[in-house]
C-alpha cells in the first residue's frame, strides 16, 4: 500500500510533508527554549510537535506510522532542534514563530489530505485528516508548554488548515495533478493564515442567546 501511495502522489508532494515536519519541529524546539528548558526537552518538544499530527493521521487511516519507518524524519527533527538551540534567541521572536507555524500548517494540511486519499479514504474524511495532520502537533506542543492553544484564539487557524486540505481534495477530484493541487492548496492555506496574522482576522465568536 505504501508503494501504491508513493506512485499516486508523485515525487514532489512528500517535500511538503518534510517542510511541514521541519517547521513544526522548529516551533516545538523554540517553545521549549523560550521556557528555559534543556536541549533534551527541546528535542522532545520538536519530535512530538513535528510528528504528532501525522502519527494520529496514520493511526486513523490504517497506515504504518510514517516516522517509525523512515530514519530520515527523526534525524531531521533532531537536527532542527539543534539548530534552534545553538542560534541566537533574537532570531526566534514571536513573529518568526507565527510564520514558521503558518508554513507548517499549510504544507502539512495539504499533504495529510493527499495521504488520506492515497489510502482510499473518502473525500470528506480525507479533508478532515488534513486538518488533524496540521493541527494536532501544535495542540500537543501548547499543552506540554502549559500555554493557551492557538485554537483558543479568535484568529483563523483551523480554518486555514481546512482550506488547504479541502482545496487539495476538490482539485484532485477535478482531475488536477497531485503536484499542482498540493502547491495550490498549500499556497491558499498559507495565504489565509498569513492574512489572519497580519490583519488579525477571525471568525465571529459564539454568543449566548439567553
Amino acid at each position: 500500500m505504501e508503494s501504491d501511495f508513493a506512485a499516486q502522489i508523485g515525487p514532489i508532494l512528500p517535500w511538503l510533508d518534510m517542510l511541514g515536519i521541519a517547521v513544526f519541529a522548529a516551533t516545538g524546539a523554540l517553545s521549549a527554549a523560550r521556557h528555559g528548558q534543556t536541549v533534551v526537552t527541546a528535542a522532545f518538544f520538536a519530535l512530538v510537535t513535528g510528528v504528532g499530527g501525522g502519527t494520529v493521521r496514520d493511526l486513523l487511516i490504517g497506515a504504518p506510522v510514517f516516522w517509525t519507518h523512515d530514519a530520515v524524519v527523526a534525524a531531521m527533527i533532531l537536527g532542527v532542534a539543534a539548530i534552534v538551540w545553538v542560534t541566537p534567541q533574537r532570531w526566534w521572536n514571536d513573529a518568526t514563530f507565527d510564520w514558521l507555524d503558518a508554513f507548517g500548517l499549510a504544507a502539512y494540511a495539504a499533504f495529510g489530505a493527499a495521504k488520506a486519499l492515497g489510502y482510499g479514504i473518502p473525500p470528506v474524511p480525507a479533508a478532515l485528516m488534513g486538518v488533524i495532520t496540521a493541527c494536532v502537533g501544535g495542540i500537543i506542543r501548547d499543552m506540554l508548554a502549559g500555554q493557551p492553544s492557538i485554537l483558543m484564539r479568535p484568529e483563523l487557524y483551523v480554518t486555514a488548515a481546512a482550506l488547504a486540505s479541502a482545496l487539495y481534495v476538490v482539485l484532485t477530484l477535478a482531475g488536477l495533478a497531485p503536484l499542482a493541487a498540493g502547491l495550490i492548496a498549500a499556497a491558499a492555506g498559507f495565504g489565509l493564515r498569513a492574512a489572519a496574522i497580519v490583519w488579525k482576522l477571525g471568525l465571529p465568536a459564539y454568543r449566548s442567546r439567553r
